[in-house]
């Protein structure tokens, strides 16, 4: 007869996730997402939930589960050399590509009319995104859901951080007066830095997947795995800041911007949880960053109309601080801690390496 605190009773609605399982492993991150934890698995007389869910794959009929070659399972399932070798090489060619095309119009400075430059530089774009697109579609950085609307958000971003300072500045002295010239060297750092992108998300994977085996409690997990999320973005980071200073060197730019490596970290976030099947938190993180950068040269176009004039005074105060690039550091700098911020609880969660 079964117990009232029976678990395969109460949790009957989870039994397509236990027949389905190939390890505990995936039961105790399927049923953590579900909302149990820790201490409803004690209501059930267990200790956790691994110990919960080593006992409902116990109690699944054998002929349901899928048989695993060699034993247990390891702590996850890991590209081989080839693979890593092939996803690593599809991470290069956008970088490649911006930089192709960068030396390209370099040559070509003053041999080619402005009309042919431009058609080069509309070429090297697309095939860029080209190359971003295979890249984001296989390896670590792959998002089992696609781009969706992130896709779009990011567009923007990276159209802003090559056009929007000259535009708002063109906005504040009284324009938009015509074409505006772009900075082009943050868009070349940040596609090189797609290479070192992939490879810290799949370090964090890895470690993730090697951590949720070791673990025999969800808030054990959440602790271990916290400092690795952290190491991972701080790893990028350290190999983001290089690779914008060398493009802006090489671009003969006006220095690293905050705005450029703020965007790389709110980028490699946002597709870290989309890697890991969770891509709303990364894309309401990308909205807002673009609803900032488009609310500031719209203040400053309405504060023309009679009575209007106060909108301006926040982006007045914020360039007089900080300059045009203080409105794209704000608005990514700020998205990318709250994302950060809730990056560290929701990724140390079982049910996200698990989902990998």
């Amino acid at each position: 007869m079964t117990r009232p605190d029976d678990p395969a009773k109460s949790l009957h609605p989870h039994r397509d996730l236990c027949e389905r399982a190939v390890d505990p492993r995936e039961i105790a991150a399927g049923a953590e997402a579900h909302g149990v934890t820790d201490r409803s698995a004690a209501r059930y007389r267990h200790r956790d939930v691994f110990a919960l869910a080593e006992e409902l794959y116990a109690r699944m009929p054998p002929r349901t589960r899928e048989p695993v070659a060699g034993g247990p399972p390891g702590p996850g399932p890991g590209p081989d050399t080839d693979a890593r070798a092939a996803w690593t090489l599809l991470a290069l060619l956008p970088g490649a590509a911006c930089l192709a095309t960068a030396w390209v119009l370099r040559v070509t400075e003053g041999a080619l009319g402005d009309g042919t430059r431009a058609l080069l530089t509309v070429v090297g774009a697309v095939l860029a995104c080209v190359a971003l697109r295979a890249c984001l579609g296989r390896g670590p950085l792959r998002a089992p859901g696609g781009a969706g609307r992130a896709g779009l958000y990011g567009c923007w971003l990276l159209g802003y951080a090559v056009y929007g300072e000259e535009l708002l500045a063109q906005v504040m002295t009284g324009g938009p007066d015509g074409p505006w010239g772009g900075s082009p060297a943050p868009l070349l750092g940040l596609a090189a830095a797609v290479a070192p992108a992939a490879w810290c998300a799949h370090l964090f994977t890895v470690h993730a997947h090697r951590r949720l085996a070791d673990s025999r409690a969800l808030e054990e997990f959440g602790a271990g795995v916290r400092p690795l999320f952290l190491a991972a973005v701080t790893l990028f980071l350290g190999a983001l800041l290089p690779l914008l200073y060398l493009a802006d060197l090489g671009l003969e730019g006006g220095g690293v911007s905050v705005a450029a490596a703020a965007l790389g970290v709110l980028f490699f976030v946002a597709r870290l949880f989309a890697a890991h099947g969770l891509p709303e938190p990364g894309a309401v993180a990308l909205a807002a960053a673009c609803a900032v950068e488009a609310a500031a040269p719209a203040l400053v176009l309405s504060a023309r109309l009679p009575g209007l004039e106060p909108l301006a005074q926040p982006v007045n105060a914020l360039v007089s601080a900080g300059g045009t690039g203080a409105v794209p550091a704000l608005a990514c700098g700020g998205a990318a801690v709250g994302l950060l911020l809730h990056a560290a609880f929701a990724l140390s969660r079982a049910s996200a390496p698990a989902r990998t």
